[in-house]
């Protein structure tokens, strides 16, 4: 069992709220349902994830975390705007990636309820699913231009460099702040002699992706010559997170951000690269004495990496597909030592949604990837909004590296969410057709337009 299976119907029975947290909650609605909307985005960022996601009410049996509680004021917002069209509406309506991320939390919630026939399975889903949903919706609604993915860069700058802070205390320390508030550990977890920092965040790992993973957006925020500086703090920040706790799938997400960024010049020639990386792997498993997959368990860049435990955990899912193809499956902490851990995301979402929505989580990224592809031909020549979107690419890449070390949920999910609302914006704007450049001329030039007839 993961931290996962500890939310929304499981876990602690009673509400752990510390005061502090509760009045950060109370000023944070206020401030969500009055603000304007542009604007919004700061202090909804912020309790996703300044805040653990172990600080949580209890209401009849049902949980409902910080994190949960702000998604749903979020969606009351957007409700609200969508009556008053005040902005209400999805920029460039509906689209492909709205739909495949739908379809994936719905399908995962139908099919892990169907699998246990309880009703408290299904509260769980719902939160779950809430968590997702909501989540991404509520990101989609906030994040409507360039200039908000601006603003939601800026403000997750000072979340990172607040977290790397407070990450930077966990080592000299020993201790975790946010463990005083409760929801997180006091003592953050220790490997090898080394202290794994995790600051609000509730693993080690998924604290150092959230940095790893921003590096290419705040590279791209670099290169706009006004927020250079605040770029710089972000990168700072975030390479701190990644190496403070101390784990190899950071530091294997962040070197997928510099390889892409190494890339850059032949953008043009990607299928060539795919195409080579598929035949490799398949000369690999051809000629090697292990599956290819064996070769997660050879990455170990801390000397203290549980790749061994990542490379059974994909095995034995390969090895038990008539297990959980229909509607995944509960049985798979008996396959061996250390499989109730699903510490990867593909694993994850395969075993406890089924086929059905392993299949639609890569129609997510497929999705995602082929829309920047064709919006980058579309704008072909113009290189800052190549850069823009291959700098998003950059960053769904770094994720998809991390999550063969770590399930998505909660926090991580919400800054995937968040990931991949800028995506869907990203894409829009630049797939719209551009106008005409026309002179716009005085009324007082007209009198100097020759008279095509001389009259």
């Amino acid at each position: 069992m993961g931290p996962k299976d500890l939310q929304f119907g499981g876990g602690a029975t009673s509400t752990l709220l510390h005061p502090l947290i509760a009045a950060e909650m109370a000023i944070a609605i206020i401030l969500i349902l009055c603000l304007r909307r542009k604007v919004v985005i700061a202090p909804f960022l912020w309790m996703l994830f300044a805040v653990p996601l172990g600080q949580v009410i209890v209401v009849g049996g049902v949980h409902f975390t910080v994190l949960r509680i702000i998604i749903l004021v979020g969606l009351a917002r957007w409700a609200a705007s969508s009556r008053t069209q005040s902005g209400g509406r999805l920029e460039g309506g509906f689209n492909g990636i709205d739909w495949m991320v739908t379809l994936w939390a719905i399908s995962g919630a139908v099919v892990n309820s169907a699998q246990f026939m309880q009703t408290q399975a299904l509260i769980k889903n719902l939160g779950d699913c809430l968590d997702l949903l909501g989540g991404y919706l509520v990101l989609r609604f906030l994040i409507q231009d360039r200039e908000d993915v601006r603003r939601t860069l800026k403000v997750l700058v000072v979340i990172t460099l607040f977290m790397s802070c407070c990450m930077i205390g966990e080592q000299i320390t020993g201790q975790n702040i946010f463990g005083v508030l409760g929801g997180v550990p006091l003592n953050p977890q220790v490997r090898s002699g080394h202290v794994r920092s995790q600051g609000a965040f509730a693993v080690y790992i998924e604290a150092g992706l959230f940095g790893a993973n921003l590096l290419p957006l705040f590279v791209w925020l670099w290169s706009d010559r006004k927020f250079k500086a605040a770029a710089c703090l972000g990168i700072l920040g975030g390479t701190i997170m990644m190496f403070t706790s101390r784990s190899s799938t950071t530091v294997l997400a962040y070197g997928a951000s510099i390889l892409a960024f190494c890339l850059w010049r032949f953008r043009s020639n990607m299928r060539i690269f795919r195409q080579a990386l598929v035949l490799v792997l398949v000369m690999l498993h051809l000629v090697m004495k292990a599956p290819v997959w064996a070769l997660i368990a050879r990455i170990d860049l801390t000397g203290s990496s549980a790749s061994d435990q990542r490379y059974h955990l994909v095995d034995a899912t390969i090895r038990h597909f008539s297990d959980w193809w229909l509607l995944g499956t509960s049985s798979y902490p008996s396959w061996g030592w250390g499989m109730w851990d699903l510490s990867d995301q593909y694993v994850s979402v395969a075993l406890r949604g089924g086929l059905l929505t392993f299949a639609i989580f890569i129609g997510v990224l497929t999705r995602c990837f082929s829309m920047l592809g064709k919006a980058r031909k579309h704008v072909a020549g113009d290189f800052k909004e190549e850069w823009f979107l291959w700098c998003l690419g950059a960053a769904l890449f770094s994720n998809m590296v991390g999550w063969f070390g770590l399930a998505c949920w909660a926090q991580a999910e919400a800054a995937l969410s968040a990931l991949l609302a800028m995506i869907s914006v990203a894409t829009f704007e630049a797939m719209r057709p551009r106008e005409a450049e026309f002179e716009i001329l005085d009324s007082s030039d007209l009198d100097s337009i020759p008279d095509p007839v001389g009259t």
